[in-house]
């Protein structure tokens, strides 16, 4: 097999001046595992947590969020459509189908009427998101958390 996968996302987080930013980061660790049966082996990263969930939110065309932190530390995939994600240093992206954001932006000052982040979609038709919601160890999680120890 090919070497080991990382997988890119965007991260969301609140440095130590209390402002949201986002930097492009990435998840490692992978090992290869069948998922059963007669299925040869695939790259699988794993999060062995008990209490995660899954939510699917539909966003209609023209929705926004205004500023706010994420409720809890959790991955948003968009499944159709696209969004954005823009935060206190300025910073926006914007993301369509399969790509990944991580929004642990818990513990921010406001500043300018600014605390969190704001999202929205982008452009004409809804946005279906995958959100995946962590446990609370995962509050506020600086960037590399996801790497390979």
């Amino acid at each position: 097999m090919a070497d080991k996968p990382q997988l890119s996302y965007w991260h969301v987080y609140t440095d130590d001046e209390g402002v949201s930013r986002q930097v492009e980061s990435s998840i490692t660790g992978f090992g290869q595992e069948s998922m059963g049966g007669d299925a040869d082996e695939q790259w699988n990263r794993r999060l062995r947590e008990r209490s995660v969930q899954i939510l699917f939110a539909v966003h209609p065309s023209g929705w926004e969020g205004d500023w706010h932190e994420n409720p809890k530390a959790q991955f948003i995939v968009p499944l159709s459509g696209r969004w954005f994600v823009e935060t206190m240093d300025g910073t926006r992206t914007e993301m369509g189908p399969g790509e990944l954001s991580f929004g642990a932006d818990q513990g921010c000052q406001e500043r300018n009427g600014k605390k969190g982040h704001r999202s929205g979609v982008v452009g004409d038709e809804p946005a279906v998101l995958l959100v995946v919601q962590l446990p609370e160890r995962y509050r506020a999680a600086q960037p590399g958390i996801f790497k390979e120890v």
